[in-house]
């Protein structure tokens, strides 16, 4: 007999550990290859861990909740196969390497519907004998946490493939709920909501408890203000040029590739030439020592439906093309929204990028995601008048206008560097070429 130990694996660069959600086998179960064992959650992405082997689960290490560290043995499994753990674990921590991470975020097998508290097991089962729909693990436990009940689940429209309900559809549901209304004037006791854990007192505040993915951005943005003395380098950026052939060719682009054109892989692919003049911006710091990336892995900073962020990455963005820089954004940008990136595609950023612009924010100060040094805001684009220098003169004209702010790390990157940088990728966009063909 042979055993097998399941590592946690590395979820991300700088993920040091993960909090174990949901254990989905117990000890003495009969376990199959690549069927998911635990789900655990980083500050950056909730993931599915599949068994490395058949066999039997025999030992846990630790349990639902528990934060374990990376490299951390969490369960044992034994196998038939006359192997040694230490064998089976070398191949199983090779597999979990940042470029073999796969199908760890795959849709789960079908599952159990939560009961009503009214139910019976019984009627449960005939319901689900009925044809009803089910849920994956990881929704059935926010379910319970949130005392959300069978038939309310099956209201929930999914978006996932045959209308299942997904992590994101979930939270979206609970943050849209109806929130109960009681008059603060007769109760005298705390008002609680039906969205979230959240208490009125005496009508006059509101406490709401940040979920998981909140506080652990509110943990990882206070780290980087710690580690990091941000600076900030501000430029003005003339993209009439841009604006002009963004609308010209859209639909010709669309026609060709069948994805829409928008500003984002435009900005991107600005920013990699510029790293490629000042690679300096393209690193990060260990200690006293400075690691100068050779790739060039772009993270593209994207909004939830729940409010909150997280930042896919474009590997290797200086071989793309514009119309590979679109395909990536755009696939990359659905998927995030959907819950469906894998662990290695938020993982490895050499240099980030937010758009504060589609907020319809002029000019913003961003937090630097670690352990890059540098990070860059687009602004809003608006029209201005602005004075021209031609031949003929200075005259003012009509022109769109968009502000660049690059955040970046005091204890590696100067003023001279971060401020030439900003300024090297605006003039990249206004030196953007209108004759190119898509």
């Amino acid at each position: 007999m042979g055993k097998v130990e399941l590592i946690m694996p590395q979820m991300g660069e700088g993920v040091i550990e993960a909090t174990i959600l949901k254990w989905l086998k117990k000890p003495g179960d009969k376990v199959i290859y690549d069927e998911t064992l635990v789900e655990i959650a980083t500050d950056k992405v909730d993931s599915e861990i599949p068994c490395p082997a058949d066999g039997t689960l025999v030992e846990l290490f630790f349990n639902e909740q528990d934060v374990v560290a990376v490299g951390k043995v969490m369960a044992i499994i034994e196998t038939d196969a006359a192997v040694s753990a230490s064998s089976i674990s070398t191949e199983i921590a090779i597999a979990d390497s940042p470029t073999e991470i796969v199908g760890v975020n795959e849709p789960l097998p079908v599952h159990a519907l939560i009961p009503d508290p009214e139910t019976s097991p019984q009627d449960t089962l005939k319901m689900s004998q009925k044809g009803f729909r089910y849920y994956s693990p990881l929704v059935l436990s926010i379910a319970r946490a949130e005392k959300i009940s069978t038939s309310e689940l099956e209201k929930i429209q999914g978006s996932g493939q045959n209308n299942r309900v997904t992590k994101i559809d979930l939270l979206q549901y609970l943050e849209n709920r109806t929130t109960q209304s009681i008059n603060p004037k007769s109760v005298e006791t705390p008002v609680v909501t039906t969205s979230a854990p959240a208490v009125s007192l005496s009508g006059d505040v509101e406490i709401i408890e940040m979920d998981r993915m909140r506080k652990l951005i509110a943990d990882y943005m206070v780290e980087s203000k710690k580690t990091a003395p941000h600076v900030t380098s501000i430029v003005e950026v003339d993209v009439t040029n841009i604006v002009n052939w963004r609308k010209k060719n859209k639909d010709a682009f669309f026609a060709k590739y069948r994805q829409n054109l928008t500003f984002t892989p435009i900005f991107i692919q600005a920013i990699v030439q510029a790293i490629k003049d000042f690679p300096m911006i393209n690193v990060s710091v260990e200690g006293s020592s400075i690691l100068v990336k050779k790739q060039i892995n772009i993270g593209m900073a994207t909004a939830l439906p729940s409010g909150n962020l997280i930042v896919p990455v474009i590997k290797n963005a200086d071989f793309l093309s514009l119309a590979g820089l679109t395909t990536a954004v755009n696939d990359l940008a659905e998927r995030a929204r959907k819950n469906q990136l894998k662990p290695d595609e938020i993982k490895g950023g050499t240099y980030t990028l937010t758009n504060l612009g589609s907020f319809g924010n002029l000019i913003g100060t961003p937090i630097i995601n670690q352990p890059e040094v540098a990070i860059m805001a687009t602004g809003a684009i608006k029209k201005k008048p602005v004075v021209l220098e031609t031949a003929q003169g200075d005259v003012i004209a009509i022109r769109q206008m968009m502000y660049l702010s690059h955040a970046y790390d005091h204890r590696v990157v100067d003023g001279y560097l971060g401020g030439s940088f900003v300024k090297r990728v605006g003039d990249y966009l206004e030196n953007f070429d209108v004759n190119q063909q898509i």
